[in-house]
């Protein structure tokens, strides 16, 4: 997964990649972010009132996944919308846009289908700063 944020006036541009490992539901999960060797670089859990972060440095509390990603990424990414995106599809929990059978609009993101033969998905949202990221799945 690769997820690149826009610079600001206030804030440098970030460029993250890693391999991700998503699992549950939006409303109980984890998210494993890793190198490409394995080694384990973050872990987000939620659950029910309880959002957390897990580093070297330790575990850190959140109020929200939104609140998590911000801070790690420099803007939100919507979490629960992704475990229906990954699977080519709109999340049901917000209203969407067909652009076609090859890619929709939601929640101010246009996901491409394009590439989703090939287990390629990219999402993108123009409101500054510009978001990209990029999924390449696994076939399994």
């Amino acid at each position: 997964m690769t997820v690149k944020v826009d610079a600001t006036p206030t804030s440098q541009a970030r460029n993250v990649t890693a391999v991700f490992d998503l699992q549950g539901t939006p409303e109980q999960g984890k998210l494993d972010l890793s190198t490409p060797l394995g080694t384990v670089l973050a872990q987000a859990r939620w659950a029910p009132g309880k959002v957390a972060l897990v580093t070297s440095q330790g575990e850190t509390a959140f109020a929200t996944l939104d609140e998590l990603t911000r801070e790690v990424l420099g803007e939100s990414l919507p979490v629960a919308a992704l475990f229906d995106w990954l699977r080519g599809r709109p999340w049901p929990g917000a209203p969407s846009t067909s652009d076609g059978d090859k890619a929709f609009k939601q929640l101010g993101w246009t996901v491409s289908l394009a590439q989703f033969g090939d287990g390629l998905i990219a999402a993108s949202r123009a409101e500054a700063p510009a978001v990209s990221v990029r999924a390449k799945l696994d076939a399994q």
